[in-house]
């Protein structure tokens, strides 16, 4: 056990390269993970039953003792997002599935590893979870609408069905690990460690299969499609943090607001995607798993070495002038 925890951690800590690491074997050899493509649904439910077993009762008490800052958050997460993805997809041109599936990229909730880079970013964490957890409840009705009122335009938009995937890839497994965590905790405690390995592997393996069906799009589109999940993550961190600030929010509840929502759970984007639209529709958030791990680690380590007493009083001294500026005048 003390071997695959050493393993997890550093699955988790080099996440990002390994995603990188096997997106570009998968493109160089991608008959090898061609048949990878049938499990994606299956991976992901695997992802948000880990979510689940580390889900506890007090992470969605926030969200009734506290709801302005979630509600904020979260608002911000299914308008910023889904609307600042239609405009790059008018901005670019896109093809109609790489449009559909940015503004998909953009309609989907929080992704899970977003907790770990508000936590690193001495952001609040408990603000942070609470986001993710109502971001993905609100999933099965927002992201259907949504999609079907920007996206409906380029793809066909069957809401229903979209509906019953997201119940049963998200909704399903995430209550199932609530459930075990909340009848078999020592079990669950016991096996904390091996969880984000599990997960960490789900991911490869969806991305590796997506990859692989999408070379020759990669090929002739991949500058195009990167470029515009750059904006669109950029967009997010900028403008989820500007709505904090507007909001009057304090530091680091902008902090754990930029990163939640600028980060998406482009596992379910894929998975979507490939249900629904078809393989190149998923391509953006084939991506945004590989660019999210890069940008949420460096905006991470950034914030890491400015703690959040120096933004604030940084911020309490620039008032200060401002208030004795227009004394003055």
């Amino acid at each position: 056990m003390k071997l695959l925890e050493t393993i997890s951690n550093l699955a988790g800590k080099y996440f990002a390269f390994l995603v990188i690491g096997v997106a570009l074997i998968a493109y160089l050899l991608p008959e090898v993970f061609l048949g990878l493509g049938a499990y994606i649904t299956i991976l992901l439910g695997v992802v948000m039953f880990g979510m689940g077993l580390t889900l506890k009762p007090v992470d969605f008490k926030l969200v009734l003792q506290k709801p302005v800052p979630v509600l904020i958050g979260v608002a911000s997460q299914y308008t910023v997002m889904p609307l600042t993805a239609l405009l790059i997809a008018y901005m670019l041109n896109l093809p109609a599935e790489l449009a559909a599936g940015l503004v998909l990229l953009g309609s989907v909730p929080g992704g899970t590893a977003s907790n770990v880079m508000v936590y690193l970013a001495k952001g609040n964490l408990a603000l942070s979870v609470a986001m993710t957890s109502l971001s993905t409840m609100l999933a099965p009705i927002l992201t259907p609408l949504i999609l079907l009122a920007l996206a409906g335009q380029w793809l066909p938009v069957d809401p229903v069905a979209m509906f019953i995937s997201i119940v049963q890839v998200i909704i399903l497994p995430i209550t199932l690990g609530i459930l075990l965590r909340k009848f078999f905790p020592v079990t669950v405690e016991k096996s904390a460690t091996v969880v984000p390995l599990i997960s960490v592997i789900a991911i490869i393996v969806i991305v590796s299969a997506v990859v692989a069906a999408n070379v020759e799009s990669i090929t002739t589109s991949g500058l195009l499609i990167f470029s515009a999940v750059m904006l669109h993550n950029l967009f997010g961190l900028t403008l989820g943090y500007f709505v904090a600030k507007l909001m009057r929010l304090d530091e680091s509840k902008r902090r754990a607001i930029s990163i939640e929502v600028g980060m998406q759970n482009s596992g379910l984007g894929v998975a979507l995607a490939a249900a629904h639209f078809g393989p190149l529709a998923a391509l953006p958030n084939v991506i945004a798993a590989v660019w999210h791990n890069i940008s949420g680690p460096i905006l991470a380590t950034f914030w890491s070495k400015r703690p959040v007493e120096m933004e604030e009083k940084a911020e309490s001294r620039k008032k200060h002038a401002e208030r004795l500026q227009n004394t003055g005048n």
